[in-house]
């Protein structure tokens, strides 16, 4: 087969649910990499939220923040911010209505004042058995979050997303939808009023078109997997989209194949079928 790029959306799909990189997943992705394919994390985290078991993978580029960054052999090569005026009000109107958020940028994610014990407690409700453990699954991400509202620098935050227990999403697409880019949370352990607000007309497949067109490539030879909503632009950018078996209806309805889960080495498994390795 014909040298490929391929884009990987990382949660729920990359990782498993424990937030880890299977050790055969590694394996086939360097594998595949020294046979001459192309690796680009494509995902809505920004890059502070991706852990050093992700970066440490032999990949040529990074989009994060749902599109809203490019990053090409480590150099920067599209950035796009949210714009300072609307997130002040953004983060105001949450305040208000007591929803919990955290702030996306390079230098790191930044929560409101209760997020980490709101994520805590949801972990316990949901996971009643499993107690402390369910807690320790999710410390990587709790404990990314930067609680010192000092040092916001609002005019670079890539993205905002707010874990929603108050009140119905649709009061926050409707009030912010013209200003940003507000779509349902790719998390689904946060709930079906929590979400993404991001740069407006940004996502993931014109992220990958900039980067293809950076590169003087086509999308004649690219590949992507992909669980959300979210990737469903993702696969309209790309040649051939592989839907984890875990993926949400609206993916599996455009997805050109589907493979086991994130829990059950898919990406392996189909990088070995479309025999890359």
């Amino acid at each position: 087969m014909e040298k490929q790029l391929i884009f990987l959306d990382v949660d729920g799909t990359l990782c498993t649910s424990e937030g880890t990189v299977s050790t055969r997943t590694k394996e086939a992705i360097q594998k595949a990499h020294a046979n001459g394919h192309r690796f680009f994390i494509c995902t809505g985290r920004s890059k502070a939220e991706l852990t050093d078991e992700v970066l440490s993978l032999p990949i040529n580029g990074i989009i994060g923040a749902g599109g809203g960054y490019c990053e090409v052999d480590g150099k920067v090569v599209f950035h796009k911010v949210l714009e300072k005026e609307g997130l002040l009000d953004l983060v105001s109107y949450l305040k208000e209505n007591k929803v919990e958020y955290y702030l996306e940028s390079n230098d790191g994610l930044f929560a409101s004042t209760n997020l980490k014990n709101l994520l805590n407690e949801m972990t316990l409700r949901d996971n009643p058995d499993k107690g402390p453990e369910a807690l320790k699954a999710i410390t990587w991400f709790t404990d990314l979050l930067i609680e010192d509202e000092s040092q916001i620098d609002y005019d670079h935050i890539n993205k905002l997303s707010f874990v929603n227990q108050t009140i119905p999403f649709q009061n926050i697409f409707d009030r912010f939808s013209s200003d940003f880019q507000v779509i349902p949370s790719t998390v689904p352990a946060f709930g079906e009023e929590s979400g993404e607000v991001g740069v407006k007309n940004i996502h993931k497949q014109t992220a990958i078109e900039y980067v293809l067109h950076y590169m003087n490539e086509n999308k004649a030879h690219t590949m992507a997997f992909g669980d959300g909503h979210n990737d469903v632009e993702m696969f309209a950018a790309v040649r051939y989209g592989i839907a984890m078996e875990n993926a949400s209806e609206q993916l599996l309805a455009v997805a050109d194949e589907v493979t086991t889960s994130n829990n059950s080495d898919g990406i392996a498994i189909a990088l070995e079928r479309h025999r890359l390795i």
